[in-house]
């Protein structure tokens, strides 16, 4: 049960943070600061909110029954699915230069943190924990997955992000992303009342 909880947090997470702003904000530091130090302060970034999105699915798990926390999972992923559809081939203005910071690591840091505080895929984390929260281990694969998505996406955004529009359009990849939100939300709401 837990590979399922690991390889389905890791996939909803990755697919939806393709070409998103974080994405495409790492690669604007990494045109402008070394990468290592970039990625430093992304993964930084990630181990805290991540941290915090667990913790606060599992307080959700504590004071809600379970069958609440599910239904309001799945209604966030079906609500994320079509707000991301129907944005996904929005303008979006991405030219914000980086805040001015003391270092390439704090820059990064700020950067992430702001960009992804209260994001759809820092909702998701906390939803996923607040689902699995009845085994420890469950929360561990959550965050784990979790941020190891969000790190990977990073350095594609780094490294390929470019190379990756070239011959995908963001457009697309974001209707990717969507589709896979309400395929969630879809089975979660099917498992709950059957």
């Amino acid at each position: 049960m837990t590979e399922s909880v690991f390889f389905s947090t890791f996939a909803l997470i990755f697919v939806a943070e393709l070409g998103d702003k974080t994405q495409l904000t790492a690669m604007a530091l990494a045109l402008r600061y070394p990468w290592k130090r970039i990625f430093v302060g992304i993964a930084i970034a990630f181990v805290v909110l991540n941290l915090g999105a667990v913790v606060v699915g599992k307080v959700l798990f504590l004071l809600l029954p379970r069958f609440w926390v599910n239904l309001v999972a799945a209604l966030l992923f079906l609500y994320f699915g079509v707000s991301t559809l129907r944005n996904a081939c929005g303008d979006e203005d991405d030219s914000a230069a980086p805040a001015p910071a003391a270092s390439a690591i704090r820059t990064a840091f700020i950067m992430i943190f702001m960009a992804e505080l209260g994001d759809k895929t820092q909702l998701v984390t906390a939803s996923q924990a607040a689902v699995h929260s009845g085994s420890q281990a469950g929360m561990i694969q959550v965050f784990v997955a979790s941020t190891l998505a969000l790190w990977l996406v990073s350095l594609l955004g780094i490294f390929a992000g470019k190379q990756l529009v070239r011959y995908l359009p963001v457009c697309w990849i974001h209707r990717a992303a969507g589709g896979m939100f309400l395929l969630f939300g879809g089975v979660m709401l099917w498992r709950l009342f059957l």
